[in-house]
């Protein structure tokens, strides 16, 4: 039988249906599936995730900055765990004392979205690790992915910092494949 364009194609002798080989099933089966995965990328790379960089070493600092915009990531970057918590709006400015964790907003709350935040473990005043507490403990920021950094490899720490929930911990310095990690974090806070 001639089909479409004047190609022969099979069709099944008792009800006139196309036939198809299990060969051919297969690979419109792959091909419909590629078709999706194409159709998701592209719709997570239309998305700029926004990824709030915090460390106190200006060298870490510039380096998480450029691995980062190289992932095509919107990148704000701050050089203390204080600047974090006020970036987020979970520092009061009156007395620079951290704010009632409860409550969804605060006065100096930024109306930018934060997808996800990478800190340094060891900083002074307020430590990597109490960042992640004060992050987790927020009704309105505790769903966004949070990542510890640290030169110093120390699985109680490593430890403590997945049990509190951080998504990853990476050993500085960090490097592309670390940050190639974070893109199913983003993309699982999206569904």
């Amino acid at each position: 039988m001639t089909g479409i364009n004047g190609h022969s194609r099979l069709v099944n002798w008792w009800s006139g249906a196309p036939l198809m080989s299990s060969r051919a099933r297969d690979d419109l089966s792959h091909c419909h599936s590629q078709s999706q995965d194409v159709k998701m990328g592209v719709v997570a790379s239309e998305i700029q995730f926004h990824v709030l960089a915090v460390d106190d070493s200006l060298i870490d600092r510039k380096l998480i900055e450029r691995l980062l915009k190289t992932s095509s990531y919107q990148v704000t970057v701050v050089d203390s765990g204080v600047k974090a918590l006020e970036f987020l709006g979970l520092l009061d400015d009156d007395n620079g004392s951290i704010d009632s964790i409860s409550t969804s907003t605060t006065r100096n709350h930024h109306e930018v979205q934060v997808n996800l935040i990478i800190t340094d473990y060891s900083m002074p005043g307020i430590t990597g690790y109490d960042l992640l507490r004060k992050i987790k403990e927020s009704t309105s920021l505790k769903n966004i992915p949070v990542v510890i950094m640290s030169s110093e490899n120390v699985p109680s720490r490593i430890n403590s910092c997945l049990e509190k929930g951080a998504q990853e911990f990476f050993l500085k310095p960090v490097q592309q494949s670390d940050v190639n990690k974070l893109r199913p974090h983003l993309l699982r806070g999206m569904a």
